[in-house]
């Protein structure tokens, strides 16, 4: 289960889906993480788990052999599948574009993004749906969170935010 917060007047925004640093607030900085800076937004989110199916031959009756030595009946054996967990699920924290930045506009733009990377179908609706999550979780699969939500790495990989001068 994914829990997203936001901390900014929490009486008014209690509902927002995302986590804002300001720095004045004592809770805020206790419910981000430890690098946070002030004025970011994060998320935390819940990874799956990494699961690998494997495929195992049981034996169920072994081979049956005459006075000879000779395979009078060949040994019998199922297919087991078996699932070992590669990766546990875990809670993750990591940068996304603030909510108020998340404007139907914006969103428009994500989805061109991603539409033009051929990981979306159809036209742009400025609505953050689930065929959206989807396809930010499937643009984020080998360089960002395992998430369908946006990191800010992957609003900047996608030019719709943008990257920090350095210095």
């Amino acid at each position: 289960m994914r829990h997203v917060q936001r901390y900014a007047n929490i009486g008014v925004l209690g509902l927002v889906l995302t986590a804002c640093v300001a720095g004045p607030l004592p809770q805020v900085m206790r419910n981000a993480p430890p690098n946070a800076r002030p004025g970011s937004c994060y998320v935390r989110d819940t990874t799956p788990a990494t699961v690998e199916m494997a495929n195992q031959q049981v034996q169920v009756t072994p081979p049956i052999y005459d006075a000879t030595g000779t395979i009078v009946q060949p040994a019998t054996y199922r297919t087991e599948v078996r699932q070992n967990i590669v990766q546990s699920r875990r809670q993750i924290w990591f940068e996304t574009p603030c909510f108020a930045d998340l404007t139907p506009d914006f969103i428009a733009s994500l989805q061109r993004a991603l539409i033009a990377r051929g990981l979306l179908d159809g036209a742009p609706s400025g609505t953050l749906d689930n065929p959206t999550r989807a396809a930010i979780r499937a643009f984020q699969a080998n360089t960002g969170p395992n998430s369908g939500e946006l990191s800010m790495d992957s609003a900047r990989r996608l030019g719709l935010v943008a990257v920090p001068r350095e210095g």
